[in-house]
């Protein structure tokens, strides 16, 4: 059984850091496309960030660009997001997803159709 666990979350004041993680297990994903998205309260899940498996593409929504870092280490089956430079509007769940393919990158914006595995969420909480 595939899971996803999302860790890392927390309160922190704007201007601060956080670094995300995301554990799987149940199978490799060592060959396969990870990201991470996020939903607000009343808000739609949005995508956030994601990379190919080895990595060598990643993408960035542009309200995270500069500030957010994917990364992956896949001898360990996880990813990570470090967050930078926080501000209040990046309050919301973030969610670690997987694809089920392999070596497969995005031909185009990347949305939650492209991955079939997800995590339960980890709060991230960003004050003023």
């Amino acid at each position: 059984q595939v899971q996803l666990v999302e860790s890392g979350g927390g309160l922190v004041q704007a201007g601060g850091s956080l670094r995300l993680s995301c554990a799987a297990s149940g199978r490799t994903f060592s060959r396969s496309a990870m990201g991470w998205f996020r939903q607000a309260p009343g808000k739609e899940r949005e995508f956030v960030a994601a990379a190919t498996w080895s990595a060598r593409n990643t993408y960035y929504a542009d309200s995270v660009k500069g500030r957010f870092t994917i990364s992956r280490d896949n001898a360990e089956n996880t990813v990570y997001l470090q967050m930078n430079s926080l501000k209040p509007e990046d309050t919301a769940v973030y969610f670690c997803a997987a694809d089920r393919d392999y070596y497969r990158d995005f031909g185009g914006p990347v949305t939650q159709a492209d991955f079939e595995f997800w995590g339960q969420g980890t709060q991230v909480t960003v004050s003023s």
